[in-house]
């Protein structure tokens, strides 16, 4: 898509409730939950005039080498607000890079779009989902600058194989509809970045795993609240066709893979009287195995352990419930509940993003705080001590790692 189009695309009035807003990303204002309302989403786009708004940087801690060179983070930004933004953070220089993206892209927009939803690397490309905006950002990871953009209405997460990228899509406008249609997955050539194939999956579908010749979908039935989705749709990756839902908890989310066969998968609840679960899936006998009555809203696998972070909102008590924990999966159980150990967790307000790096294995926990104004990155050691903090942009919410250091 080009630029102009783009803008043009980000202009529209969108609608949105923010009780919807709150089941799919925990980002509503609390005096206002369960009341529709309806933001007008007015994408500012760089006029060639307007000045380019420099990245900050902060020096964090002492240098480090190692096969890791740095991670990005991609901050969502308020639904509305069109503040999606990316952060770098180089290990070699100990530096972290805030909005890297404008300076490296002065002919593109000042901005990536509304609502930063996934990010990920694959090959010598990065991949960042804007769902608001209805497009993936496309960049060359070796300097974050423009490739290309997909257009994908109401994109939310992407994953990889054999050449093609996924993106999950739920298909309509952003907004409750007890009647929205089932979303799908898109099917991208990495080479054209093009849309060769779709697959009718479940309603309102999240996050993607596979998983051999299957690709699993967590289906969360979102904008069709109290009616939402409990299933996960596996795909036949040969025939790029939905062969079987598995039934599992409501409102589904997440999906993590470990080394043993099996997919976690969590269920946010309803924030009324069903709470949040984790469930894991055998994908040898596409089963649910084991359910560990454990709330969780973000994973992250490293090694033979998961890493949890959660945070429930009740809507009766109109309280946060904000818990860690790591399970094994060796063994399928809970071994800790938390995994911060030196209490600085107290400071955290509310745990909005987690990973592990996989070779320092150094814990990485992001803060959203009240969703309008910068958050924070937390940096933790191994056994669960803070390293260091740095201010992010708004929400920060997805990291990944490269092995690739970024070039100037």
């Amino acid at each position: 898509m080009a630029p102009r189009n783009r803008a043009a695309k980000r202009a529209k009035i969108k609608k949105l409730d923010m009780y919807t807003k709150q089941n799919i990303k925990n980002i509503c204002i609390r005096q206002w939950l369960g009341v529709l309302i309806v933001l007008i989403c007015l994408a500012a786009c760089r006029n060639d005039g307007d000045d380019i708004i420099p990245p900050t940087e902060t020096l964090v801690t002492d240098g480090n080498t190692g096969p890791v060179k740095g991670f990005f983070l991609l901050n969502e930004g308020n639904m509305g607000s069109n503040k999606a933004s990316l952060d770098y953070f180089d290990y070699e220089t100990s530096v972290y890079h805030k909005n890297i993206f404008p300076e490296r892209n002065p002919g593109v927009v000042n901005e990536l779009g509304d609502v930063g939803n996934n990010i990920a690397i694959y090959g010598d490309k990065l991949y960042a989902v804007i769902n608001c905006s209805h497009l993936v950002e496309v960049m060359d990871v070796n300097t974050a600058k423009h490739i290309a953009t997909i257009a994908i209405p109401n994109c939310r997460y992407i994953v990889f194989d054999k050449g093609y990228a996924y993106v999950s899509s739920y298909a309509g406008p952003v907004l409750i509809d007890p009647n929205a249609r089932l979303g799908y997955i898109a099917r991208i050539d990495t080479a054209s970045l093009t849309v060769k194939d779709t697959c009718i999956v479940g309603y309102q579908p999240d996050e993607m795993v596979i998983a051999g010749d299957k690709m699993y979908v967590a289906n969360s039935g979102g904008y069709r609240v109290p009616n939402y989705d409990n299933t996960v749709s596996v795909i036949d990756l040969t025939t790029f066709k939905e062969v079987r839902k598995i039934v599992a908890g409501i409102n589904l989310h997440r999906l993590e893979r470990d080394n043993y066969d099996n997919i976690y998968v969590t269920s946010r609840g309803d924030r009324k009287n069903i709470r949040s679960n984790t469930y894991i899936l055998n994908t040898k006998t596409d089963m649910i195995t084991h359910v560990l009555n454990l709330p969780a809203a973000e994973l992250c696998a490293a090694g033979d352990s998961i890493y949890v972070c959660s945070v429930e909102f009740n809507d009766n008590t109109g309280k946060n419930t904000v818990s860690y924990a790591i399970i094994n999966t060796q063994t399928q159980s809970v071994v800790s509940r938390n995994f911060i150990t030196d209490g600085t967790e107290k400071n955290i307000e509310i745990p909005y993003g987690i990973a592990v790096n996989p070779d320092t294995r150094e814990i990485f926990i992001t803060d959203a705080r009240d969703y309008i104004n910068p958050g924070m990155l937390y940096c933790f050691t191994p056994d669960g001590k803070k390293k260091w903090e740095v201010t992010t942009g708004d929400i920060p919410a997805h990291i990944v790692f490269t092995r690739k250091k970024l070039k100037d």
